[in-house]
């Protein structure tokens, strides 16, 4: 059984994807430790440092479903170490001499830094697929509610009309600088590693550089341009991307959690009869898609602590530190990708409430259009003193808890310059969301 929310039968779906926990499988990490040995061996043999019968023979052996994975675990438990008991184990199984130069000039974690990084590679399109698609998903929504009129908010309470379009189009302009932050950290990331016992190559010095090239070449990674054991930064700076990633992820659901309350009730995620809110309450329509993406958002965060933490090494090799990855960059992968998927799905079937949105733009009795009209009297008063009367008329407003639109028309400070219907224009909340359409336009497209 599972022991972990991102395998458990009952929550992995909640935690990540099938498709990114298959990346990132002990099936498929295995099947990239002999991916690196095969092509390897098969580099080294076009420079005939290996023969190239022993290569083709490495090569045909350097399958996962051949290796006995328990005689692996138990190799593991025995000489606590992770590798040299899928060394052997491959040596064995080819026939003539060709085992005898398995795993020829490298270093244990040259094998384990490229299979972690061709994971990272295979890993990549997911990612880039799920961004892809939330972006145009997010996209199509800002655009069918670029005039949809709302309350925006500063300090967690009403500032000025924006529109619903707007709102979601800063967060498409977010989600397209992930993407192409993804694109800009690729080259760096997808960099494997052969570098021998100390970085230097000693043993196959004569043909090191060539033997890094054909087999970064083989594997379709980029080479080194010096060794990296001790240097984490590329690992540091993707887990830092998913990281940041997964907290506008955490924003955006935050965000609808605020706005599904029933005291605004602007926004809902999607709902149908069959999901339950809680198992006592039985009219709870509970916001539980997105408190799953923002816990997702927050443990993604100490994932990049943990990612900052590995890249401190001792001298030229520092297995306390390279250890971490084995765990938090499958996890990090996983929980963010389970992320990108749950907010595409919240905002495939967002539910919007437009009423609600015209009955909150109300609820302040119209001090929410304050600037306008302060604007409006600076004009004739300067902009401070005008600010002073309509601050203290906004708070009378307030505290009586009457109409602004009469405070205002009963003040001659501001009468004997605005008269009454004029007053009444400019508290329009639909008319002062100044350029909102157009950045929504600028984001999104028309």
């Amino acid at each position: 059984m599972a022991s972990h929310v991102i395998d458990s039968v009952f929550f992995k779906d909640l935690y990540g994807s099938e498709a990114m926990r298959t990346v990132f499988d002990d099936h498929n990490l295995l099947q990239k430790w002999l991916d690196y040995e095969a092509a390897l061996a098969r580099s080294e043999a076009s420079l005939g440092l290996v023969p190239m019968e022993a290569a083709t023979e490495i090569t045909r052996n350097a399958r996962a479903e051949l290796m006995d994975k328990d005689a692996i675990k138990r190799g593991v438990d025995k000489t606590v170490h992770p590798l040299v008991s899928l060394i052997w184990q491959l040596s064995e199984r080819c026939e003539g001499d060709a085992g005898g130069y398995v795993h020829w000039g490298a270093t244990t974690q040259d094998v384990m830094d490229t299979a972690i990084v061709l994971q990272i590679k295979e890993a990549f399109p997911l990612f880039e697929s799920a961004l892809d698609g939330l972006i145009a998903v997010a996209s199509q929504l800002a655009r069918t509610h670029r005039d949809t009129v709302m309350a925006g908010r500063t300090h967690g309470q009403q500032a000025l009309p924006i529109t619903l379009g707007f709102k979601i189009a800063v967060w498409v302009a977010e989600l397209k600088r992930h993407r192409t932050r993804l694109n800009e950290n690729k080259p760096r990331v997808l960099t494997g590693e052969f570098a021998g016992a100390a970085g230097t190559l000693a043993s196959v010095s004569e043909h090191g550089l060539e033997i890094n090239a054909r087999l970064m070449h083989e594997l379709e990674l980029n080479v080194p341009e010096i060794a990296w054991h001790t240097a984490r930064d590329n690992f540091a700076e993707f887990a830092t991307l998913l990281s940041m990633t997964c907290a506008t992820l955490g924003k955006i659901a935050h965000e609808i959690i605020d706005l599904q309350k029933l005291e605004f009730g602007e926004l809902e995620e999607p709902f149908e009869m069959g999901k339950i809110g809680s198992s006592t309450m039985p009219q709870k329509r509970n916001p539980m898609i997105c408190e799953a993406i923002l816990a997702l958002a927050r443990l993604a965060r100490t994932q990049a602590t943990t990612a900052i933490d590995a890249m401190m090494n001792e001298h030229e090799r520092d297995w306390s530190s390279f250890q971490m990855e084995w765990a938090y960059i499958p996890e990090i992968c996983v929980m963010t990708h389970g992320a990108l998927e749950l907010t595409h799905r919240v905002l495939s079937g967002l539910i919007v409430y437009p009423d609600n949105m015209i009955r909150n733009l109300n609820v302040t009795r119209g001090t929410l259009l304050a600037e306008r009209v302060m604007l409006t009297l600076g004009q004739f008063v300067g902009r401070q003193h005008a600010h002073d009367i309509i601050y203290e008329a906004a708070m009378k407003s307030f505290e009586d808890r009457v109409a602004f639109a009469d405070v205002l028309k009963q003040n001659s400070l501001v009468t004997q310059h605005i008269e009454a219907e004029k007053i009444d224009a400019l508290l329009d909340p639909m008319q002062y969301t100044g350029l909102a359409g157009i950045f929504v336009d600028k984001v999104v497209g028309k």
